[in-house]
């Protein structure tokens, strides 16, 4: 056995390969705060800004989406689940991704935010109202903690289809012809940026709300520097969430990158991309399943160029799993289905990204000449 694995063997957190060949080493990130100002339950809901509402709806709809609320200025999209909606669309004059929002566990939880951050706690304007306090990440995001006064009600959702497998025989004197619609969105699962700060955006989400690490990524001869992708979850205590909430991955931007809404399952994924398809829309990658979080994906662009994803069957974590350990590589973001795309990895150089990467090299940030090659090197590996 290597040295490399010996030490590995020797150190490796109690995490026993249930996600990931390998766990941290003596002295890494932990993942977690020992102390967070409080523990955020969920996401709420995602807000962008949009000039064209009309062709915003258009494009939700076809996506799954149903319409919560829709004035003038605004649009509140859902899923069938009871709850928050699943994103804002206000209007402005340009198109770009505001921030998230998060759900208090508790109502008292945004007091005890308030006087920890000096932040107000106030009105939040969301359908049924409620309270709101809102914060800014290190990356610059504004980050909302709501408390909802009341939640959507249920609507009618898609039902998984009985499958055959094996000798387990569900389906018998019956044909199977999913329908050729938009996947009805159930709920808003994952929210994914790019960040020049990734070490201190990491420790702000797990020290201020409470989330703590599934995965960890690093680069290739760089783990001693560090990972530079975490997947965070929400600690629910002994009640399993999902494998990750956030997503936050080092970068020359600081940016949106995706957002993920859990359909039914695997055909609801399929069909609603072929409905897509039908529409004009273009894929940006799939359909697959990944290795973190295990979840099957399909990859959509909207009308203004951001990606949104369907995704079915994630991993679902208590809080007692540590973080795993791998190394950052496009092959790695998949167990099957087509290799990622260069539209998927933000491969395509332009020149707005060339001064992102020119800015970030100046900066006061995460970003370095080694760690800049070391990630050209995992989206090409």
């Amino acid at each position: 056995m290597s040295e490399t694995r010996v030490a590995q063997a020797a150190f490796a957190t109690p995490h026993q390969d249930l996600h990931s060949e390998q766990g941290a080493l003596r002295g890494e990130h932990p993942g977690r705060s020992r102390n967070p100002v409080i523990k955020v339950a969920d996401l709420a809901w995602l807000e962008f800004e949009k000039p064209d509402l009309d062709r915003a709806e258009v494009f939700a709809r076809d996506f799954g989406f149903g319409v919560a609320a829709r004035t003038e200025s605004e649009l509140w999209l859902r899923g069938t689940f009871a709850g928050p909606p699943c994103m804002a669309i206000r209007r402005g004059r340009t198109c770009r991704f505001i921030g998230p929002a998060f759900r208090a566990a508790e109502r008292a939880d945004l007091d005890r935010l308030a006087r920890a951050t000096g932040a107000a706690v106030r009105e939040a304007d969301v359908p049924g109202g409620g309270k709101v306090v809102d914060l800014l990440d290190p990356s610059g995001f504004p980050v909302r903690v709501v408390h909802c006064a009341g939640q959507l009600p249920e609507l009618p959702g898609q039902r998984p289809l009985l499958l055959n497998t094996g000798t387990d025989h569900r389906r018998v004197n019956a044909a199977q012809r999913p329908p050729r619609e938009p996947s009805r969105i159930q709920r808003l699962g994952h929210v994914v940026v790019e960040t020049r700060v990734f070490a201190r955006a990491l420790d702000w989400y797990l020290d201020t709300l409470g989330m703590i690490v599934s995965d960890f990524l690093f680069l290739d001869g760089q783990r001693g520097r560090g990972p530079t992708m975490a997947f965070i979850r929400c600690d629910l205590g002994s009640v399993p969430a999902d494998h990750h909430t956030l997503a936050m991955h080092l970068g020359p931007g600081n940016g949106y990158v995706h957002s993920a809404y859990q359909v039914t399952d695997l055909d609801a994924i399929a069909a609603g991309g072929e409905y897509l398809a039908e529409r004009g829309y273009r894929r940006s990658w799939g359909i697959g399943r990944h290795i973190q979080g295990s979840q099957l994906f399909d990859y959509w662009r909207d009308p203004d160029h951001f990606m949104l994803e369907h995704f079915a069957d994630g991993d679902l974590f208590s809080c007692d799993v540590e973080p795993g350990w791998a190394p950052m590589s496009a092959s790695g973001l998949a167990q099957w289905g087509p290799p990622a795309t260069r539209d998927f990895l933000g491969a395509s150089p332009s020149p707005a990204r060339v001064r992102e990467v020119l800015h970030a090299l100046r900066g006061d940030n995460g970003l370095d000449v080694e760690r800049l090659l070391g990630l050209m090197k995992a989206m090409n590996s």
